[in-house]
């Protein structure tokens, strides 16, 4: 890792109407306009959306590298984050943020660990970190036997 503090760049350029098209450096362009509850189309990535998406990114990653450092075998993690935006004190800004985490482990799994492990994730996201708002976060691990993912391989290639 490099030494902090880490800078990151980004810019927007947009018109007096239509989109905006987010870019950074070496990556590809985002184009973005108003939620459709601020008069925006459907389907198009706003920063209400991008910005819940930064949470769901960031506590994914983190528990990856948490989980990695404990060594917890697991399969998979959707991570859902629901941001409740509100009126407070005549300004407009988050109040809440619901992140659900879905995890799949192996059975024979301490499931307890798998729980401390998630919950330390969302303690430990530095994006939720840097945010004001009440936290929430809701867990839910299932277990897939050791076959199972051969297994579904197998049915997939009889299939093609």
């Amino acid at each position: 890792m490099h030494p902090y503090p880490h800078t990151y760049a980004v810019a927007a350029r947009g018109s007096s109407d239509g989109p905006v098209e987010v870019t950074s450096a070496g990556l590809p362009p985002i184009t973005t306009s108003p939620p459709p509850q601020f008069g925006g189309p459907e389907g198009v990535w706003s920063p209400e959306t991008l910005l819940c998406a930064a949470i769901a990114d960031c506590f994914v990653l983190t528990f990856r590298s948490i989980s990695r450092a404990a060594r917890l075998d697991w399969r998979s993690l959707e991570c859902h984050v629901e941001g409740t935006l509100e009126r407070v004190d005549a300004l407009t800004r988050f109040t809440r943020y619901l992140t659900v985490a879905n995890l799949t482990v192996p059975d024979g799994t301490d499931m307890q660990k798998a729980k401390s492990l998630l919950e330390r994730a969302e303690r430990h996201c530095l994006v939720s970190n840097s945010l004001q708002g009440t936290r929430v976060l809701e867990t839910r691990i299932g277990t897939v036997t050791q076959a199972e993912p051969a297994l579904r391989k197998a049915e997939s290639a009889a299939a093609d």
